[in-house]
């Protein structure tokens, strides 16, 4: 079993950063793929940044991509999302999820995940 606790939510104006964290534990994430998922009330969850266990292939969703970094540090068993230039429309719960194939390196849905951490709120003001 895999659990994972995402970190480093909270408020910030638009035009502001925030790091999200994602720590595994139970299991060494090393060979699994992660993505990075937010859903807002009243929407089904999105896609926003996935990395693959070798940590080479990173795929990102149009609305974020150049100003989210997703990272991860096999040491530390932590996958990180760096996020820059936060505007209104990210505000949600993010959530991080591994999943234990890697074939394909990447997946962009949540259904080949199967771990899922509890979320963190991302909440940008205007």
């Amino acid at each position: 079993q895999v659990q994972l606790v995402e970190s480093g939510g909270g408020l910030v104006q638009a035009g502001g950063s925030l790091r999200l964290s994602c720590a595994a534990s139970g299991r060494a994430v090393n060979n699994y793929g992660i993505g990075w998922f937010r859903q807002s009330p009243g929407r089904e969850r999105e896609f926003v940044a996935a990395i693959s266990g070798s940590g080479i292939i990173t795929s990102y969703a149009d609305s974020v991509k150049g100003r989210f970094t997703i990272s991860r540090d096999n040491v530390k068993n932590t996958i990180y999302l760096q996020m820059n230039s936060l505007k209104p429309e990210d505000t949600a719960a993010y959530y991080c999820a591994a999943r234990t194939s890697n074939y394909p390196a990447i997946a962009t849905t949540p259904g080949p995940y199967s771990y899922w951490g509890q979320g963190t709120q991302v909440t940008v003001s205007s």
